[in-house]
Order: structure tokens, then sequence, then C-alpha cells
């Protein structure tokens, strides 16, 4: 966050209505000094330009409790989800825990789309990170902007401590789970809402940071990014190229080409109807064709990823 935007001005509130004072807000802006809110609980730290993870580093020295909660600056949190957290951290076995962060029902019908993509196996791949289904589990990698951990666990693994961006996340969990020999849980009722990008451009420029990052962790973070799903974009990817090339040359390769793009075709179809169970038919629709652009893109930038020998993140 580079400010003080509409989107904090929206979240304040929504922490102010835990039912519950044991919490403290802790907002990093860039520069902004700002009193909007007559509250003791809500403290803002200049962080001077940096990316998202020192910003969160930064929070964490500040920060006067055991657990750690880390939001983006365009999501907020429902009422409860402090006291069903706190009932999980009860285990000593867990380090951290973290929920789906749900398209907020006033998003406008194009951050809809975009939040769309991921509400299936077939064209986002974890809808579990959009969506509450299943049963709390292990996992080993999760999103930063609905994650809480022990603050002593934190500090011991260094926090962040990452110049990448989106990314960062990935690096942390992986410390953690290596480092404590303690589990990070998902649990599908710790719920915080999370506004999509408005806009096919603003959505493919995300996606193409997700695919550059993990590209590029499939390197230096194998244990957790050699995952095939990570790789089926750009599969895809070379398939079409591949086969598109051929057929310039031989009309023989016309029958691989026709059933590469049939299963692609059915896998869309199961898509279709994942979504539609959370969506209407016209966001449900157009989510099918962002997730087409969605998977060439991702692809790209996967492979880029791959190939680049370092990686510097670039702050949008």
């Amino acid at each position: 966050m580079k400010a003080i935007n509409d989107y904090v001005r929206e979240t304040v509130p929504h922490i102010q209505a835990i039912k519950r004072s044991d919490w403290e807000l802790i907002i990093l802006p860039n520069e902004e000094d700002s009193d909007e809110w007559s509250d003791s609980r809500v403290r803002i730290i200049a962080s001077g330009r940096v990316g998202p993870a020192k910003k969160r580093d930064i929070g964490a020295k500040f920060a006067a409790g055991d657990i750690l909660v880390f939001l983006d600056d365009d999501s907020y949190p429902d009422p409860d989800f402090l006291d069903i957290a706190e009932r999980h951290f009860a285990d000593n076995r867990v380090v951290a825990v973290g929920g789906p962060a749900i398209t907020p029902p006033q998003d406008s019908f194009w951050q809809r789309v975009s939040g769309a993509v991921f509400l299936s196996r077939f064209s986002g791949g974890a809808p579990e990170r959009y969506i509450p289904i299943g049963a709390a589990r292990s996992v080993v990698d999760w999103p930063s902007v609905n994650l809480m951990i022990r603050r002593k666990e934190f500090l011991s693994a260094g926090g962040f401590d990452s110049d990448y961006w989106p990314g960062e996340d990935t690096e942390l969990c992986l410390k953690l789970v290596s480092g404590t020999g303690k589990k990070i849980l998902y649990v599908p009722d710790i719920i915080v809402w999370h506004h999509r990008r408005a806009g096919l451009v603003a959505h493919l420029r995300q996606i193409g940071g997700y695919g550059l990052h993990r590209g590029y962790f499939v390197k230096r973070y194998p244990a957790t990014s050699r995952k095939p799903l990570y790789f089926l974009p750009s599969a895809f990817v070379v398939f079409v190229i591949v086969t598109l090339t051929a057929a310039a040359f031989t009309v023989n390769i016309w029958p691989l080409l026709w059933a590469g793009w049939c299963l692609y075709g059915i896998a869309l179809s199961k898509a279709w109807f994942d979504i539609r169970r959370y969506e209407s038919i016209s966001v449900s629709t157009v989510a099918i064709f962002y997730s087409v652009l969605t998977h060439f893109w991702y692809g790209v930038r996967f492979i880029q990823g791959v190939a680049t020998p370092r990686l510097i993140s670039r702050l949008r």
C-alpha cells in the first residue's frame, strides 16, 4: 500500500466491528500520516517506499500481540475470524493458519469475472484459496492476504526478509515449516473478503506476476514450486505452438491438435459448471474467456521465470 486509500477506509471499520478488544491494527503507508481514526488500537507507521514483504516485517516488529494477522490493503475480515483462529492456535503444533479470500458481493461485474477464474481447479488450480471448501488440513504454502502466524516463530524465521512480490509468502511458509517442524493449517471458516482486479489488463498483469515468480521459484524453492499443476499452462502453450507450427508443414498433425483442443474444451466446460455454482451465467461465461487468456499468459510468464537467471521484483 502506497497511501491510505478507499479500500483501507473500508477495512478499518470491519476490523473495529470485531467483538473483542484484544487486537491492534498497524497500517503501513509509504509516507502518509493520518489521524482519520480516533482509535488507539489503530496505528499508522510510515514505512518508506518498500515492498509488501518489508512492510510486513516492519509491522511485525512493532506488533504487541502473540499472533500476527496479515491482510492486504484491499481486503477485510469476517467479524469472527479471530475467534475461529484462536481455537486452532490452541494446538501448539500449529505455527500458522490461513483461510480463503472471497470476492466481496459488492465487487463490479469485471471484478467478479476476475475472481471467478480461480473458482475451479480446471481454471485457477486452487479454489480453496478463494472459496471455503473442504475440511481443515495442513498446507505448505498459503497467500498472505489471509494468513496468521505466531509472532515468536515468525521473528525466529527472520520474517519475510524478501524482495519478491508476489511470492514472498511462498518463501516465508517454506521457512516456517522447515524451521519449526510445525504445520500451517488451512481453515475454510477463517474468511477474508478480497477485492479483485477490475478489467482484463489489470487481471493479466497480476497473473503474469504470479507466473513469472512461480517459474523462478521452481529453481529457487523446488520443495513448494515443482508441482505438476504449475507446469500445465506452460505445457499447453508449448503444445499449441508446436502443433500449429507442425501443421503448416504436414496435415498429419491436425488430429493431435484437435485432440488437444478437445481435452482443453472439456476442462473448460468442467470449469464453467464449477464456477456456475457460485456466480451468474454471465460472469461464469466471461470467466471462461478470461481463463483461456489467463492460462496462456501465466504459461508464457512461467517459462520466462524459469529462464530468468536472477529475478528482481518490481513494485507496481
